[in-house]
């Protein structure tokens, strides 16, 4: 027999991690039979991926089912049954039991795919198959990849990799609080399977633990082997931020920059919200613990907030934005709550007055202290947070606001008030436009001179030699002549006189003033000096132009 297992992703880097699992347990159960596993797109032309799945000449089709493709498959497996009726068609995934329009020759699998009982695999060969099969959990479960997988559909794809099923909490909006308990990998078959992973040089592996430091022992061990690696991959990893060791700060301290990243779910700081959602956890020590890590400039903390949770008012969603800033992440990520069927807060809509999408994925449209514009506001106000913070163009800015005590809303409330005014919403948020608003906002403060300043230095920092047209000044310009004429010969670990004028168009000079050095980490006691901007890149998360002051005589 033929197997043709599809995964339908949101990007081309993606990949689906349950089909090769699938893949492997047919062959397994199966081994007779020939399984082609293939990965398309959501953006992908739909008639052309139609007709590569009803070409593919199998006796079986299989998909995995999500929120972000459910309704493509719908389509997908409407149009199939009526092309190629007689051909089974056999869901799993999540969603796989909430498709509406469901043809004849659907089978749905709702379970691991591991605890699936030999009945379901004679049902299969023989053309018989029931509409439903329920796996048991908890079976063991090994990394589903193979050779071949890396030169085929993991090629130039994220990696995706699950050191343990389950999670210790029962968030109320997230599918896992439905199954009970975790089951974790021993950590030598974890260093094996990477092992095995690790030649192929994934650009990032992606652990999909949902709590990968739940065990904090155990966390500790696996990240020490992947430091010892000599590998370009980056590991990915879902963390809760309250549960960590000092043991573990001291080790993460001296990580390579680049090999960890930490996605953190703080979704609110309400005590009341938190507590209506059923996650446990210290908001302060949670803070502590993320400027903390935030210092050592290694790991890429990507911090994710919830829009449209019980209790949380426009007040407290102010209150949560402006701590998260407080904790200084490289990412800020606002999401709408999704209330997905089957989940324990879907039980309490009536509750909550939520109201949603009714196909996926099902995000919040209003509840009982959100109406639906004061929600819609802070979604769209989330988006503008996205195009000025989750990059490296402003960190001086962020620097100065958050020494400085300035409530975070407030002023990313006035850049939205700004995009909407000019419509800058609409344009592509290039770096430019996005210096020119926070011109547009500084030059409405009383502090527009050191904001002026920092802004330049951002820009350059980035590796620009020119300035743009609100940041122009015509110091800037004469600066370099000045520097040329001013400099010694010879300046040790910079340059000798045979290598000068190199240096010279290698490099960006600026003036600033003393607040504004000091507030940069550089400081000129006065002397004349300028800001050089090295063509050497930084060590830390996000990557800019080394600087050095440069004092002349």
């Amino acid at each position: 027999m033929h197997f043709f297992l599809s995964g339908l992703n949101c990007r081309y880097s993606h990949s689906c991690l349950a089909l090769f699992y699938v893949r492997n347990e047919l062959q397994k159960n199966l081994p007779e039979s020939q399984v082609t596993l293939r990965q398309f797109t959501l953006n992908d032309p739909y008639y052309n991926t139609l007709l590569k799945i009803s070409g593919s000449g199998a006796d079986a089709l299989f998909f995995s089912v999500y929120i972000w493709n459910a309704d493509y498959i719908e389509r997908l497996i409407v149009d199939l049954a009526e092309i190629v009726p007689d051909i089974p068609i056999i869901l799993g995934g999540p969603q796989a039991g909430l498709i509406a329009a469901l043809p004849k020759n659907c089978t749905i699998v709702d379970g691991e795919i591991e605890g699936m009982e030999q009945d379901f695999y004679i049902d299969l060969a023989d053309g018989k198959l029931k509409p439903l099969y329920l796996a048991a959990s908890g079976r063991p479960f090994h990394a589903p990849y193979q050779e071949m997988d890396f030169a085929g559909e993991l090629k130039n794809r994220q990696v995706y990799y699950e050191s343990s099923r389950g999670c210790p909490f029962r968030c109320s909006y997230c599918l896992s609080s439905i199954s009970k308990g975790v089951l974790h990998l021993a950590t030598d078959q974890v260093r094996r399977e990477i092992d095995f992973i690790l030649p192929h040089q994934p650009k990032i592996i992606k652990f999909v633990d949902r709590t990968f430091n739940d065990n904090t022992d155990r966390a500790l061990e696996i990240w020490r082997y992947l430091s010892k690696k000599e590998t370009p991959t980056r590991f990915h990893f879902e963390i809760t931020p309250d549960r960590f060791t000092e043991e573990m700060f001291v080790f993460l301290e001296n990580v390579a920059p680049d090999r960890f990243q930490f996605e953190i779910g703080i979704q609110s700081t309400n005590e009341k919200t938190l507590n209506a959602i059923n996650r446990k956890m210290d908001v302060d020590l949670a803070g502590e613990n993320i400027r903390r890590l935030a210092g050592f400039d290694n790991v890429h903390l990507h911090v994710d907030l919830i829009i449209g949770l019980p209790f949380e008012t426009e007040i407290s969603f102010r209150q949560s934005f402006n701590k998260v800033f407080s904790f200084n992440p490289h990412y800020i990520q606002m999401g709408l709550l999704k209330v997905l069927p089957g989940t324990p807060i879907s039980k309490k809509v009536k509750d909550f007055g939520m109201v949603s999408c009714k196909a996926p994925p099902y995000q919040v449209m209003a509840n009982k202290w959100l109406d639906h514009n004061a929600l819609s506001t802070l979604y769209v106000f989330g988006e503008c947070v996205e195009r000025f913070y989750n990059n490296r163009y402003f960190r001086s800015i962020w620097k100065y606001l958050r020494e400085r005590g300035e409530e975070a809303f407030t002023f990313f409330q006035d850049l939205f008030e700004i995009s909407l005014d000019k419509r800058y919403a609409d344009l592509a948020p290039t770096q430019e436009l996005l210096t020119k608003m926070l011109c547009e906002l500084s030059g409405q403060r009383d502090d527009r001179e050191i904001m002026t300043e920092l802004l330049r230095y951002d820009w350059l920092r980035c590796g620009h030699h020119f300035l743009p047209d609100p940041l122009v000044s015509s110091s800037f310009s004469e600066l370099r002549n000045i520097m040329w004429e001013r400099l010694p010969q010879n300046i040790d670990c910079l340059y000798t006189y045979r290598d000068r004028s190199r240096f010279f168009k290698s490099v960006v000079f600026l003036r600033m003033s003393d607040p504004a050095l000091r507030q940069v980490g550089l400081y000129s006691d006065g002397c004349y000096g300028a800001v050089c901007f090295l063509p050497q890149q930084t060590h830390g998360v996000l990557k800019h132009c080394r600087t050095i002051l440069i004092e002349c005589p």
